[in-house]
C-alpha cells in the first residue's frame, strides 16, 4: 500500500492545525492511529520520550519532520499520519517544521526501506511541499499525493 492508501484509510490527514507544542503535535498525529488500531498509545510516548533522550534527530531541513519510534514500542499495523501545520514550530532543540508525517512499522527492515524512503520519495518534490503547505482540506492533500 502507498502512504496515500494509508493515510485515508487510517483518517490521518489533518490539515490547518494550530499547535505551538511539538508533544502535542506527536499526540494529534498520532490519535487516529490508536483510535484505528494501527498503533498502541505507548507508540507516540516512546517517541516523545526518544526525542527528549536523543534530540529531534527526524526534523530535516525542508521543514518536514518525521517522528517515529522502534515497532516494538507499539506498531500494530505499518501506518501514516500527517499534521499540516499553521505555523512551523520546533521539536525540542531542532530546526521548525510544519510538515509532520508520523509513522509506525511492524519491523525495522520496513521502518528503514519502506517507511523512510517512502516519505522521502513523496517530499522530495519542491512544488508539492509548496501545494501541501498551501492546502486547506484533506481532500486537497489526497489529490496532492
Amino acid at each position: 500500500m502507498t502512504i496515500k492508501q494509508l493515510l485515508i484509510e487510517a483518517g490521518a490527514i489533518q490539515v490547518g492545525v494550530q499547535e505551538t507544542d511539538w508533544k502535542k503535535v506527536i499526540e494529534l498525529a498520532a490519535r487516529p492511529l490508536v483510535e484505528n488500531g494501527y498503533i498502541h498509545a505507548s507508540y507516540y510516548q516512546a517517541v516523545i520520550s526518544n526525542t527528549l533522550a536523543h534530540g529531534a534527530y527526524y526534523v530535516f531541513d525542508e521543514g518536514i519532520a518525521i517522528p517515529h519510534a522502534r515497532p516494538e514500542c507499539g506498531v500494530i499495523k505499518n501506518c501514516f499520519s500527517m499534521v499540516l501545520l499553521e505555523q512551523p514550530i520546533a521539536f525540542e532543540d531542532s530546526e521548525e517544521a510544519d510538515i509532520v508525517i508520523l509513522f509506525g512499522a511492524t519491523d525495522s527492515n520496513s521502518h528503514i526501506e519502506e517507511g523512510i524512503r517512502a516519505i522521502v520519495d513523496l517530499l522530495d518534490n519542491k512544488p508539492r511541499l509548496e501545494r501541501l503547505r498551501a492546502a486547506k482540506l484533506w481532500q486537497e492533500v489526497v489529490e496532492i499525493l
